[in-house]
């Protein structure tokens, strides 16, 4: 037996990735994902820059998840100051963070690996093949933009997020809309449930370790410490023990590991570590697809997606009643109490665990920076998940065999050209 599969570059994700299988006499001679993306060099970009641009200019690194970039970077600049922000300033911000996960995860599963389900090259055929799927994922992805907007002034690239709160407030009507219509969102919400749980799941297992933050009280999005199902605990500061970055020669974006050869992050990992302080909803969800922790089916990553819209629908209509009830105030940012300082700030973006590390100087200039991007940290894990499938399929004719291994990348949502950061040859840092 001899087959090639050479996928250049991989459709529907964010970036170009390869995947490039070589079978000779039965065996399996080559099996990567390439990243081709050629560095970018944010961190870079941030030295001599001063701490209040920094959620400004690492908000580009990524249009998909330009909130979450902002939110990890001025948690960052807000542990170097010693800024504390207020019950309304954190209110906001988790707000505004359900949103952009909600319109990510709206984006993947819908338009990104429903064609593969359905039985198409993308979601335009969708248009006329199943209207219906296509007009809900346009109203729900309308209801998250706006979601954003109301609370940061524009969905990508939040201008209104500042280190210590916020520059511009909702209005209480403004707010009192949103609810309705999250409310509203639920008959859709509930049919995007009953549809994804419908399909017919790729089978496929390889157990691995699942790494997320986790808080006592929450369903982890922003800050907490960062955990492992193998058991690891770490503070934020700590994440250079966890995420262990290193080169290899076939990709341009570092691999990380931690206990085993790889570790996963993203939406099945927060599962996998938080699933009792999922929503109520959201576990009735969990259960329509069956599922409960553990689970060791990278394909179920999207699965875990659709419950984890479900609890931020319900959290953000919890969240705003909770401001309706105190009243929305006008609160000018809390200022920073020391400089300089060094801060970590983590969170849970759609595709799983950022980590951003700032050192700022007395003059208020940033002086060293580093960013530890979800995507990188899934790379390894999923060669290795290509790895073990590919024996397990290769019988396969190869364009069966194809669509498995693109399904097997587009189900870890990749965005590879945010997974590209700063290069030290000869180094792992």
């Amino acid at each position: 037996m001899e087959k090639r599969i050479n996928v250049h570059h991989v459709t529907r994700v964010e970036g170009h990735g390869n995947i490039v299988v070589e079978i000779k006499d039965g065996q399996v001679e080559t099996c990567m994902f390439e990243v081709v993306e050629t560095p970018r060099f944010f961190e870079a970009m941030l030295k001599g820059r001063t701490y209040q641009e920094a959620s400004h200019i690492t908000s580009r690194i990524c249009g998909i998840c330009a909130t979450g970039h902002a939110t990890a970077s001025l948690r960052a600049s807000e542990k170097a100051l010693g800024v504390e922000l207020s019950e309304q300033g954190w209110l906001l911000r988790k707000l505004t963070f359900h949103g952009e996960i909600l319109d990510s995860h709206i984006l993947h599963v819908y338009m990104l690996i429903a064609p593969d389900f359905l039985g198409v090259g993308s979601v335009i055929p969708l248009v006329s093949s199943h209207p219906e799927v296509v007009l809900r994922a346009l109203r729900m992805k309308k209801l998250s933009g706006d979601l954003c907007a109301a609370i940061t002034g524009r969905h990508t690239h939040p201008i209104a997020m500042t280190v210590g709160g916020f520059t511009h407030f909702p209005k209480a009507s403004e707010l009192k809309d949103l609810r309705q219509r999250l409310v509203d969102s639920r008959v859709d919400y509930q049919a995007t449930v009953d549809l994804f749980a419908s399909l017919p799941w790729p089978q496929f297992e390889r157990d691995t370790e699942y790494v997320s933050l986790q808080k006592p009280d929450e369903y982890a999005f922003i800050d907490g410490d960062m955990v492992t199902t193998d058991g690891g605990r770490y503070a934020a500061e700590d994440y250079l023990k966890l995420t262990n970055e290193y080169l290899v020669p076939h990709s341009s974006a570092k691999w990380t590991r931690h206990k085993r050869d790889s570790y996963m992050v993203g939406s099945l990992a927060r599962f996998n570590n938080n699933y009792n302080q999922l929503h109520p909803k959201a576990k009735d969800a969990a259960a329509k697809f069956g599922m409960k922790p553990k689970i060791t089916n990278p394909y179920l990553n999207s699965a875990a997606q659709v419950i984890e819209i479900v609890h931020c629908i319900e959290d953000s209509i919890e969240i705003i009643d909770t401001l309706l009830s105190k009243g929305v105030k006008a609160e000018k940012p809390t200022p920073a109490t020391r400089m300089p300082g060094e801060g970590v700030g983590t969170a849970e973006v759609p595709r799983g665990l950022l980590i951003h590390h700032y050192n700022i100087g007395e003059d208020g200039l940033m002086t060293d920076a580093n960013c530890i991007i979800p995507t990188n940290q899934n790379i390894a894990n999923l060669e290795l998940d290509m790895k073990a499938l590919v024996p397990q399929i290769m019988d396969q004719p190869a364009d069966k065999m194809t669509l498995g291994l693109e399904m097997l990348v587009r189900a870890y949502d990749p965005c590879i050209s945010c997974s590209v950061h700063v290069l030290r040859v000869g180094e792992t840092r």
